[in-house]
């Protein structure tokens, strides 16, 4: 008897070639963002079940270039619910995901001529902004800055309004990209606001809630994503769904390279012809990926990515190079070959 179970997740497909992107028109972006392709396999699907099901965060690791950083606007996408992300830098605080407060601006109009009464005049919330966290959990209180009813012209603008315009307010993803880039006390000071989903904006002492869905589904979905450069808290690890996505084997490294051709990236600049039949192209370029992960492996350096791999397929189809001719000796190592030990050993005369 064939296994069943539930799944949050409906059928998912891809965007229409041509369609619309986040922000606008798809366009032929060699790192997709715009959640308009994605190959996810029955892990993954799982993976993301179980993370809705227990209201926990999921952590994607993996190699860079192995899709962590896409799933969320392809998950948002196909859900029609909200999308938001964060990219972590080294300067990156836990506050800057829930709120952030403008103190220096504060001064300055209390400090300005004219201004009457002293800073305990202005109005706090003023200059607060919010931060993915707290759109995703209660996005009515995010567009008033925690005001108890519309504050008119001063509503907070919401990012990437225009894409959310027509999504299900009561449902949001949230991408918190490259979390290991930050300080330690980031995952640290997180661990109270995922696992409670909710913490304090402390200058004006409201409360952000997460608010439940009338349907019935989670409200909410937090992807998270690692390239492992930094060693994740064993406190923060427990509150996630921990998920580690494989280098695709050949046959799902073909579908994912046949997925963007049919989307239309990457490809001819005006598209493949009627006579133009990629897959011989496609399996040669699988050859030479999979024996170059190999040799990367063996002398413990970092092997070429999916990423990297599309980017050989963009090369070879819009400048018409083929993997036997010398053209492709010359561009295997600025596309594939990026480690100086392995650039030596394949740099022609």
């Amino acid at each position: 008897m064939p296994e069943s179970r539930h799944s949050f997740l409906p059928e998912l497909h891809d965007a229409a070639p041509g369609g619309t992107g986040r922000s606008g028109p798809a366009v032929q972006a060699p790192d997709r963002r715009d959640g308009a392709v994605y190959v996810l396999d029955d892990q993954l699907r799982l993976a993301v079940d179980v993370a809705l099901a227990t209201g926990r965060p999921l952590l994607l690791r993996g190699e860079p270039g192995s899709g962590k950083s896409s799933l969320a606007a392809f998950l948002a996408r196909n859900l029609g619910w909200r999308y938001y992300e964060h990219v972590v830098s080294s300067r990156t605080t836990a506050q800057d995901l829930l709120w952030s407060f403008d103190s220096m601006r504060r001064l300055a109009d209390a400090s300005a001529p004219g201004h009457e009464g002293g800073p305990a005049r202005l109005d706090d919330a003023s200059y607060v902004e919010p931060g993915v966290m707290w759109w995703a959990l209660d996005r009515d209180s995010a567009l008033r800055r925690g005001r108890p009813a519309s504050p008119g012209d001063d509503m907070a603008a919401e990012p990437f309004g225009a894409l959310n315009k027509n999504r299900r307010p009561e449902h949001a993803v949230v991408l918190i990209d490259e979390i290991d880039k930050a300080d330690p006390d980031v995952p640290n000071g997180l661990l109270v606001p995922l696992g409670s989903t909710e913490f304090l904006v402390t200058p004006i002492r409201f409360l952000v809630r997460q608010q439940l869905a009338e349907d019935g589904l989670p409200p909410h979905l937090i992807v998270i994503t690692t390239n492992e450069e930094r060693e994740l808290p064993p406190a923060f690890l427990r509150r996630c769904i921990v998920h580690t996505l494989q280098a695709p084997k050949r046959p799902v490294l073909l579908a994912i390279a046949r997925r963007h051709l049919a989307f239309g990236d990457p490809g001819r600049e005006n598209g493949p012809g009627p006579e133009d039949d990629p897959e011989e192209l496609l399996g040669q370029l699988a050859d030479k990926f999979f024996t170059l992960r190999e040799e990367a492996e063996q002398r413990g350096e970092r092997p070429p990515s999916t990423a990297e791999y599309l980017d050989a397929v963009r090369v070879c189809r819009r400048l018409r190079v083929k993997v036997d001719d010398r053209t492709w000796q010359l561009v295997e190592p600025l596309v594939l070959i990026k480690n100086q030990n392995q650039r030596g050993l394949v740099a022609g005369p």
